[in-house]
Order: structure tokens, then sequence, then C-alpha cells
């Protein structure tokens, strides 16, 4: 926004300057070949002539011009101003007359109009009246001008200009100027002090020998425009009415103290009362006190005794001025030189030029860039003079911004970086070319400064080549990479491979060295290292130069060598050259060394490749080894690894064999990762139902064929209900027995879904396992459908399933009366949860009695083995399950026999 707010500032500025430059100039012809910019001074009688900066619309050149408005004087009757603008005719006529360096020079003549009255001159800062402080007829102030303050060099330089003017002016024009004071003497975009406003001007009336000036009385009714200014006049002009060359001296010498005392004069004298106050300061400058000069230098101060003398005679002339020791000054001296270049030849120039580097410390900043830099840039166009001038310039460009540096000084290097001759010109360049980096900005560079560089590479000089060669490491991270790849890179591989010395190449092999950790990995390794193995040459100091390149790409981490690379193209490479004969001992170490290192890399980069890819192999194995089954075993293993993943169970833990290895190590093709898909999913399916409930496996089919024996389980259940109903009234079991199976009976089913099984205990005094009618044992039975007794998913106990099975087939077995228990306490047992329709028949899901009376136990069994029936019939997978060796078997379900002589023993074994 601050930004903004300033060139909105500015936008306006400009835009009121030209509409007043426009109302004041309407139709006037200075208008159709000039630009007219912001006001910059005021200068002449009263600062009646505005300063404006301009250009010139056909050439762009920095010109100023000097606007009179007619305007300003429509305060004064008409006679008044028709003098007033006489006299300013008159000074702009004579002014555009002389021709002298110490004179404003005058572009384009006067140009009247209606409004005003124009010329136009060299370009100025302001006029001295300006710069010691007197702002008038200004319509904003330039910021310049009010932070500017002049140096002790510029007061004596700019002194001793005017004393050469007045030289000049005294002896060659035979002219008086008249008017010397702080508002008729301009300073220049350079710094230098001109004389202009010669409205006063009196001419020689006299002849060449016995020149004779004429003045006009004072005349105090005019306006003060119309008159010089009293305040610097000479006393003979009022007191004799006569003036003479030494007028002018007097004039400067009151100039001079007015230039010490910050623009105060030494006596203030108005137009009114001159004749009155004159006299009184002719006396005193007879008597000047001390204290009255005591800002003077003291070098000076007896000469400005005498340029104040009353008396005319004993003032010094013009000449006698400019060549007083005050002036003897190194930096008015240097200054003084520079203004006169064009006078000097080559040889007188190249002397000042080159012990110039000791005077400019001595000098402001300010003096530099406005009196010294302009002189040393003009010199630019002549090439000889360019070695001695550019140290110069580039010392002044380290005190320099960056800012200054891109305004005021590389505008005039850049056709200087095109220059390829003489050689010192590439030489000096090259040498402060990390001064030239900091201070350019980046596109610069590279439009400027990057193609110097590379004609610096393709010089013919190999001196030129051998220090551009050394300094590019300095200063390679400043550049593009981009640039450094496509312009630098490419001449450095053009100089290793044919430069006409090896010291040369060695030089260019070092430099690749030092900037390759600025590229990037895959350029390095396909451009650079390439590269050296094109070269031929087999001296020692190129073998060590090109071992030194593959070191520093070896120990970069940016850059570091991978295996590949150092195994199929470094080390065959190195190898052979490390056993050159021109090597000595000490060069061969550096080179077993370097190929020891990556031999130690290659190494552990592979073990450790191998290492990871074994591990994943056998990771990969692990995981796929449950998957993975032997293609010699037969149907039956491939259903024992379907039930076993199903139930979250490995098969055995048994060793695999090995064709089941070597098919573990094959790929899955889609019908197996399908089948595995639907056993996992069926394995999920399973975890989330919980733990498995008890049901039934047996269970006929619908359809029965026409020959298949009538099922009589109903029929037994039934008896057998009868005949157990009838024992436990004919036993008579102890009260005390009565609760004690009451509450083991509670307990009974938690040991059972806990323990897997139910262990038998024929002797004890709790219920026995033939106590639970409905029950089915593990013992096949002709014609009924054994069911195995798995325990928690995912575990099975084969040793506890065989013993239970040798329990129950024992025909011998007999319930004792004490395992027996009455009706009563059967019938006070809780009912159990109904099973779960899973498909599996369980040791463990026995289903418990209920709590209804004795004489609904056969109808309550009847319905549970008609709803066994009326299940639809299972997969193949689900059928018959007989306990084998631990594991599962599957067999088709075939119908079952008719049962012939069921005694009551057979019932008891079928219902446990």
């Amino acid at each position: 926004m601050a930004v903004a707010g300033v060139f909105n500032k500015l936008r306006n500025t400009l835009t009121s300057t030209v509409s007043e430059i426009s109302a004041a100039l309407p139709g006037n012809p200075l208008l159709r070949e000039y630009d007219a910019g912001s006001q910059v001074g005021s200068a002449g009688p009263k600062f009646l002539w505005k300063i404006y900066a301009g250009t010139k619309k056909s050439t762009k050149a920095e010109v100023s011009i000097w606007v009179l408005e007619k305007k300003q004087l429509d305060e004064f009757n008409r006679s008044d101003r028709e003098l007033i603008l006489e006299i300013f005719r008159k000074g702009c006529l004579q002014l555009t007359k002389l021709k002298h360096p110490r004179i404003l020079t005058v572009e384009h003549g006067m140009e009247e109009s209606r409004e005003s009255i124009v010329f136009c001159t060299e370009p100025v800062f302001a006029s001295v009246a300006n710069v010691l402080g007197k702002i008038n007829n200004f319509a904003e102030v330039p910021r310049d001008l009010m932070s500017y303050k002049l140096h002790e060099v510029e007061i004596k330089y700019g002194l001793m200009q005017l004393s050469e003017a007045l030289t000049f002016l005294h002896g060659s024009v035979r002219m008086v100027h008249g008017n010397l004071c702080p508002e008729s003497v301009i300073v220049n975009k350079k710094g230098s002090w001109k004389l202009a406003s010669f409205d006063f001007c009196v001419s020689n009336t006299g002849t060449v020998t016995e020149p004779s000036y004429s003045c006009k009385d004072w005349d105090t009714s005019l306006p003060p425009a119309a008159l010089p200014n009293p305040n610097y006049l000479a006393p003979e002009y009022i007191l004799r009415k006569f003036c003479m060359t030494s007028s002018d001296l007097y004039s400067l010498g009151v100039l001079l103290y007015s230039v010490y005392y910050n623009g105060k004069s030494l006596f203030e004298c108005s137009v009114q009362d001159v004749y009155r106050q004159m006299p009184r300061h002719a006396d005193e400058l007879e008597n000047l006190q001390p204290s009255k000069l005591e800002k003077i230098p003291s070098e000076v101060r007896d000469h400005q005794r005498m340029l104040l003398n009353p008396d005319p005679s004993l003032r010094p002339d013009a000449d006698q001025m400019s060549k007083l020791p005050f002036f003897d000054h190194v930096g008015v001296r240097t200054l003084q030189y520079l203004d006169t270049l064009l006078q000097r030849e080559n040889l007188q120039k190249s002397q000042f030029f080159k012990g110039m580097n000791k005077v400019l410390p001595q000098l402001p900043k300010r003096v530099i860039m406005q009196r010294v830099l302009p002189s040393l840039t003009s010199e630019f166009s002549n090439p000889d003079m360019i070695p001695f001038v550019l140290p110069n310039v580039l010392f002044i460009a380290e005190d320099c911004s960056s800012e200054e540096f891109v305004g005021s000084i590389f505008p005039s290097l850049i056709p200087v970086f095109k220059l390829q001759r003489p050689i010192q010109i590439l030489l000096i360049l090259l040498q402060k070319m990390d001064l030239l980096l900091q201070k350019t900005p980046n596109d610069k560079v590279q439009a400027h400064i990057l193609p110097m560089l590379a004609s610096a590479l393709d010089a013919p000089s190999n001196q030129i080549q051998e220090l551009c060669l050394t300094i590019i490491p300095n200063f390679s991270t400043q550049l593009e990479a981009n640039a450094m790849k496509n312009s630098i890179l490419p001449r450095i591989k053009k100089i290793f491979l044919e430069g006409p010395t090896t010291a040369i190449r060695i030089h260019a092999l070092v430099c690749i060295g030092k900037i390759i950790p600025n590229f990037d990995r895959w350029f390095v390794q396909d451009e650079v290292l390439p590269a050296l193995h094109k070269i031929t040459s087999r001296e020692p100091g190129i073998l060590m130069a090109m071992l030194g390149v593959y070191q520093t790409a070896l120990k970069t981490d940016k850059l570091g060598l991978n295996k590949d690379v150092m195994a199929s193209k470094s080390l065959p490479f190195l190898i052979p050259l490390s056993i050159e004969n021109t090597l000595n001992l000490k060069q061969y170490t550096a080179f077993m060394t370097v190929i020891k290192e990556m031999l130690q890399r290659v190494e552990k980069e592979q073990s450790t490749k191998l290492e990871q890819l074994s591990r994943m192999q056998l990771e990969q194995d692990a995981a796929l080894s449950f998957t993975r089954s032997d293609p010699a075993t037969n149907n039956s293993t491939d259903t024992q690894a379907q039930v076993a993943d199903i139930m979250s169970t490995p098969i055995s833990q048994s060793e695999p064999s090995q064709n089941s290895v070597a098919k573990q190590q094959q790929q899955l093709s889609l019908e197996e990762k399908q089948r595995l898909a639907r056993m996992k999913q069926q394995e999920r399916q399973m975890k989330s139902a919980g733990n498995l409930q008890p049901i039934s496996t047996s269970k006929p089919p619908q359809n029965k064929p026409m020959n298949q024996t009538k099922d009589l389980t109903s029929n037994l259940m039934q008896r057998n209900l009868n005949s157990m109903s009838s024992s436990t009234q004919r036993t008579s079991m102890p009260s005390m027995m009565s609760s004690q199976a009451t509450s083991q009976m509670m307990t009974r089913p938690q040991q059972t879904r806990s323990n897997g099984m139910t262990p038998l205990q024929p002797n004890s005094n709790t219920m026995t396992q033939q106590s639970f009618p409905g029950m089915m044992t593990s013992q096949p039975r002709p014609g009924m459908m054994t069911s195995s007794k798995p325990t928690l998913p995912g575990q099975f106990n084969t040793p506890m399933m065989s013993q239970y099975n040798s329990m129950t087939s024992a025909s011998s077995w007999k319930p004792t009366s004490s395992g027996s228990m009455s009706m009563s306490t059967y019938n006070g047992m809780p009912k159990p949860m109904q099973p779960q329709n899973n498909g599996f028949m369980t040791s463990q899901s026995r289903p418990m009695m209920s709590s209804a009376p004795a004489s609904n136990q056969g109808s309550s069994l009847n319905n549970f083995l008609n709803i066994q029936q009326q299940r639809p019939p299972i997969n193949q997978m689900q059928s018959n399950v007989m306990t084998s060796q631990g594991g599962f078997m599957t067999s088709p379900m075939q119908p079952t026999k008719p049962t012939q002589n069921l005694n009551n023993q057979d019932l008891l074994d079928f219902l446990n």
C-alpha cells in the first residue's frame, strides 16, 4: 500500500506539473521538441526563472527547461513589466552567445509566447542559492534538494570554477557580469558550478588595451527584479557610479562568505536604502573584524580580505584567484583534471588513472557519483583506456548499493562485457566477478555476465582460460544450474578433452571436481563421469585430477555413487589407471584407497540388498504356507484342510512334506485365491457367531428310498423313558443324595462346556453319563449318525476324545444304582439354552432335560427328534463326522438298517 501511495503521489505530481507547464507554455514552439517534467530549481533575479527537468523528443537526451511565466509580473505596472522582460531577454540572449566549460551551456535558444519566455540548457540540479537553503518560487521542493549538502572539495572546486569563468569573461570577452550572486550560479547534474544570469552584464565600451565599463545609476524606483542583488554589489557601483572587472571579484568574495555561512551575506542592504547603507558598509570593510570571517578557512582568509577591500585596485584578479594555494587540493586537482580529459593524450590519461585509486578514498561519495563516475564511464568509448579506467569504476562499485550499481554503473559496463581486446579487460572483470555477481540481479547476470564467462572460456589465451577456470568454482553457486549445465560445463569439457596444454586440462578437471557438488546425481553419472573416460592422456597430473573427480563424487552425500555405477563403470575404469607406469607410490596408494572404498560400498550395498530380498521371501512364504497343500494327498486331506480353516485350527502339527513345501513356493492360482477368500469369509462369519451351541447332526433325508428300513428311534426313545421312569420309582435314593446331586447337576453343564467333555465317574455319587437320556455317544451304532466332539473353535483334544470313545463303547459297562437319580431331581434341573443350528453335533453339545414332569419327557424328546428330522440336508463337507486320529473324516450318509432285539443296555448306550 505504501508503494502504491508513493506511485500515486508521484503520478499526481507529474500530472500537475505537466498541467502547469502546459498552462505556461500554450503554443510555445519549444514544446514541439521537448517534453517537460518536474521542477528541480529556481534561479535569476528574484528567482523568477523556474527550472524543469526535460527530455528531447528526438534523441531522448536529458535537458533542463527554463521558464519565465509572465503572469508573475502582473503586480507591476506595464512599463515595469516591459523593463523586467527586456532585462531577462537580454540575459538569455547573452548566455546563448557565450561558450565556455564554466558557463552554462544553452541547448535551445529562447522561445517567447504570450504567456512565457522559455529556453533549454544542459541538465541542471539547482542553483547555489537553492542548495544553500533559499527555496523560492517552488511548487514542490524535490527531496534530493532538501538533503543536499556541499562538501569542502565541492566548495573549493566550485569557487575555482567561478574564478575560471570570470577569467574567461574578463580576459576574452571583456565583460563584467554585474550580478554575481548565489542565484546566478548553477550546479549542473554532474556537480559542476556554472555561471549564468547575464541580465545585468556590462560590456566593454573602450579599447582592447584600455577597456572601459559604464554602469547605470541605481534607481530606487525600479522594482527589485529590474536591479542587481545589492547584498553582493561592489561599493563602487553606488559610491563612484562605475564598475570594472574587479567588481565581480568583490561579488565573488561575498559569495565565498555566503557559502561558508549557509547563504547569509556579509551585509544586508535593501533596494531603497542602498545609498544610505552602502557608505557605512564600505567603512566596515576598511577595518573588517576577524570575528566576521571565523568560519572561513584559514588558508584563504587573507585572500578573502583582499577580495572584500573597498579599493578595487587592491583586489586580486580572476586569474590570480584561480591559482591560490587554497585550491591546491588533491580532490580539486582531480576534479579539474577530469573536466579536461578530452584535451589529454592517452599516455597522460593512463598515468592519471593508475594513481586515481589513491585519490578516490579522499572524495565524498556523492562527489564520486556525480563528478568522477560520469567522467570515467565516458572513457569506455576508448578501448585502449578501458584497462586503466575499469579498475577505478569497479572500486567505486564496491561502496555502492545494488540499486546504485544497477542504475549508474552497470549500464555503462554492458558494452565492456562484449569486448575481448585488449585481453586485460577480461582479466579485470574475472578478478572482480564476485563483486559483479553480488551487485547484479539474476536476470542481468544471465543476460550479460554469463555470455562474458563463456567468451572467456573460448578465448585463445591460455591465461584467460586458466583464470576463468580458477574463479568459476567460487561463484558457481550464484549461477543458475541450467546455465552452468548448458553454457559453462560443455566448454570446460572441451578444454579438458582438447586443451592445448597439460596445465590447462588439469585446471579444467580440477574445476569440474569443485563444481560437481552443485549438480544432481544423475547428471553427474550420465554426463560428467562418462566424459572422463574419453580422456586419452595418461600424465600423472591428469590421472590424479580424474581421481579427484571420482573421489568428490564418492564422498559427496548428494552425489553418492550407487553400486551399479561403481561396479559396472567406475571400478573397470579406475583399476587399469591405477597400474599406469607413470604413477608413483603415493599416487598409486591414492588410487587404491578410492578403489577399496568403492569395493566396500559395493559389498555392503549388495549384501544388504540380498538380505532384504531373502527376508522378504521368507516372510512371503510364511504368510502363504497355510494355503499350500501337497498335490499327492487325497480328497479327504483337502476336506480336512477346509474344515481346519473353518475352525481356525491347523490340521496337523507335523512338518510339511517336500512336495507340500515345493507347492507352497509356487504362485497361487486364481481358483485357489477364490477358495481362500471364501474360506476366510466363512471363518469371519463363525467368529462373529460366538461359541458353538449343541445341535444334532443325525438327520434322515427327507426323500427316503422305498426299501429303507423304518426308523424306530422315536419308539425306542419312548420305551427308554418309560423304563427309566419305572426304574426310578423302584430305586430308593437316599435323601441326603438328592440335594447334592441337584447342585452338581446345576454345575455340570458349565464343566462340560469348559472342559470340552464330561468325565465319567461310575463310582461317585454324582450323576453319571447314562443319566442323560437323548445323548449321542461317540461309539458308532448301526443305523445311527455319530457326532464328534469338537472343543472350542480352533482346538482339538484328540487324546481325550479317544478316552471318551473307549469308555462309552465298553459293552460290559453298566450304570450303578449309586449313579442313578430320581426323576424329581432330574425334573428340577434348569432348562438349557436352545441349541444353535450350525450343522455339527458335538459331544459337548448334549441337550439337557427340561424341567417338565416325567410323563412329558418322552413327548419332548419326540418333538426334538422330529425337528431334527425336518431339517434340510447338509452339504457333504458338513455330513457325518467321525473321529479319526484326532482329525475329522467325512463319509456320505447311508440309510440305517432296522434295529432288531434292542435290549435295555442298547437303549441306554444310545441315549448316552
